[in-house]
């Protein structure tokens, strides 16, 4: 009966889950926060048009070293004003805002580019998991099936049965929570953004 009770638990629950019951606008975003699929630069920036730094900041050399640099999460956000100073210190007042600019379109194309990823990864991830939840229903009924027929249960594919469904609800589990702290990604790239972007134009 444990089983029983835990497939017939299950299956209230996966019912319930809002990430893969409630309607969304997209059905396959199970993030609580509200999906953005592609930012634009005026989320971020209110300094000069970086249209033209958008398309050439790759053929400037130590403009691009820097964004590459300092866009890489690796590099704690406190260390990127030493580098920002040490940059805009070698430039004269007429390049200042041109060079500058530059660094700030290649942080976003890092940074926006690096999100696009994540959030397509996380709209497979979520179809993944729908498949996954299906199974586990199907699983859940059967064993439910095989419990409650008339005839003596056949031990084996019982046994089975439980087996794969115990561990398909152990990786849906896992799984779900993994997708939690993926779900903050997005955001926290947003927050890196943003406040590059506004070391930047303060420097300008």
């Amino acid at each position: 009966m444990p089983v029983m009770r835990s497939a017939l638990a299950t299956l209230l629950i996966l019912s319930a889950a809002p990430a893969l019951a409630q309607p969304r606008p997209d059905p396959d975003w199970p993030c609580a926060q509200r999906k953005v699929s592609t930012l634009g630069p005026g989320a971020v920036w209110t300094g000069p048009d970086p249209t033209q730094a958008l398309a050439e900041w790759g053929n400037d050399t130590e403009a691009a070293l820097l964004a590459q640099k300092i866009a890489s999460r690796r590099l704690p956000v406190e260390e990127v004003d030493g580098l920002l100073d040490a940059f805009a210190g070698k430039l004269g007042e007429a390049e200042k805002a041109t060079r500058l600019t530059r660094v700030f379109a290649g942080v976003f194309e890092v940074l926006n580019g690096e999100r696009d990823k994540v959030v397509s990864g996380i709209g497979r991830y979520a179809r993944g998991q729908r498949v996954m939840a299906e199974r586990i229903r199907d699983e859940a009924g059967r064993i439910s099936e095989v419990k409650t027929a008339p005839d003596v249960p056949d031990t084996k594919e019982l046994a089975e049965l439980e087996t794969r469904f115990a561990w398909d609800k152990r990786i849906f589990q896992e799984r779900s929570q993994s997708l939690t702290y993926v779900c903050e990604v997005p955001t926290l790239l947003e927050q890196r953004l943003g406040i590059i972007a506004k070391k930047i134009q303060a420097r300008l």
